[in-house]
């Protein structure tokens, strides 16, 4: 097991991996309490994650009933999560840099589609980041919306 990592370099780490990832998981909660876990693609722009999906989902419908994701990227030796309040925009009022980057990150432009989709803006308010269990006391890397280191 490596030694670990101070918050700097998790930082660091992580903003790395939000630069350079394409893929998180989404979990979200029906008001029923029926948990959903689906793939979206995402782009890391101007400090927010930028997700789209069909404005129809039943994840859509749960974070926006709850006004706050999480968002996990891929790997359990790796983890980042981040949570934070949304906002959810249809894909016709989506700025034009919003949308050319997510087309650039994820490969997919939702406006060329004939369905109806949505981005979903995650600001993170708290980010964790871990690789082992000597990781998981430091793990809180953002806390209220400020980088801890």
């Amino acid at each position: 097991m490596d030694e670990p990592r101070t918050i700097a370099q998790r930082k660091a780490d992580t903003l790395a991996r939000l630069g350079s990832a394409v893929d998180c998981w989404v979990p979200s909660a029906s008001a029923e309490g029926e948990a959903y876990l689906i793939p979206l693609s995402f782009v890391w722009h101007e400090g927010q994650i930028i997700m789209a999906t069909l404005a129809a989902s039943l994840t859509v419908r749960n974070v926006r009933r709850a006004g706050n994701c999480r968002v996990a990227l891929d790997g359990t030796r790796d983890v980042v999560l981040v949570e934070g309040p949304i906002e959810i925009i249809d894909s016709a009022a989506i700025a034009a840099d919003i949308a050319a980057a997510f087309k650039a990150a994820a490969g997919f432009d939702p406006h060329q589609s004939t369905q109806n989709y949505v981005y979903i803006l995650l600001t993170p308010h708290r980010i964790r980041a871990w690789r082992e269990e000597n990781e998981l006391a430091g793990r809180e890397i953002m806390r209220d919306g400020q980088w801890l280191a």
